[in-house]
């Protein structure tokens, strides 16, 4: 079972799109001792995200994609592999009995999962030198019973690093979505893999969280796979003349 899947071909130069979150695959031999409806729900994967980046490859939006293979209550990719998160004993209110692990047992579920993922990112990136990353995430329209619903269509997540969300924002605002600059939540909070692979690198980067209802259906991952593509040529191009 491998940790990631890469569609597309880089090039030299090019877009790569992470999804760190777009499976809730787990494998045979993992029981995490959860009711199965729950790998259905967003607890488990971000839902949509595999379908717009299969679009975007299509596209020829972007040269290729590395998604996650595995569902985050398996291991969060996109958390540093020392964080508890990582490998979640609880999430949403829900128990992860089978992650309940000694200290051998995890850190083999991260040299299984998370270290390959990061490797295989970090090759792509040293062999093609892309101009930017796009991070795909989708998020749910409310959180918990009770809560208020979230009125954004879409957030743009950044850390350090704003020059392509700068960018980003107001053209996805053009295109008719109301946009959340740094929401549903911050980008200076949760935004491990693009650390590590875009800013540390210099690289640029656009962090997209899609509101996951807007995605669960072909006409919606379409609809959404146009309107991004079109702002990762304006990216693309904006970054062409700032060299």
């Amino acid at each position: 079972m491998s940790s990631h899947e890469i569609i597309g071909i880089s090039r030299i130069g090019g877009i790569l799109l992470i999804g760190d979150h777009a499976s809730n695959h787990v494998p045979m031999d993992i029981d995490l001792g959860i009711d199965p409806t729950l790998l259905t729900q967003h607890i488990a994967w971000d839902l949509g995200v595999a379908g717009v980046a299969r679009r975007l490859v299509t596209g020829g939006h972007v040269d290729a994609a590395i998604l996650g293979a595995v569902s985050r209550l398996v291991c969060d990719l996109n958390r540093d592999a020392d964080a508890p998160g990582t490998v979640p004993v609880a999430s949403d209110g829900h128990a992860i009995p089978g992650n309940a692990l000694d200290h051998a047992a995890r850190q083999a579920r991260i040299q299984r999962f998370h270290t390959p993922y990061h490797d295989a990112i970090s090759a792509e990136i040293d062999t093609t030198l892309p101009i930017m990353l796009l991070s795909l995430h989708s998020f749910t329209p409310k959180l918990a019973e009770g809560s208020s619903a979230r009125p954004w269509d879409v957030g743009v997540l950044y850390n350090a690093d704003d020059r392509l969300a700068r960018h980003a924002i107001p053209l996805l605002g053009e295109a008719g979505l109301t946009v959340g600059d740094q929401l549903p939540y911050s980008g200076k909070l949760l935004n491990y893999t693009m650390n590590r692979h875009a800013e540390a690198r210099g690289i640029a980067y656009l962090g997209i969280e899609m509101r996951q209802d807007h995605v669960m259906d072909t006409a919606g991952q379409m609809r959404f796979a146009d309107i991004i593509g079109r702002i990762l040529t304006s990216c693309r191009n904006m970054l062409a003349l700032s060299v």
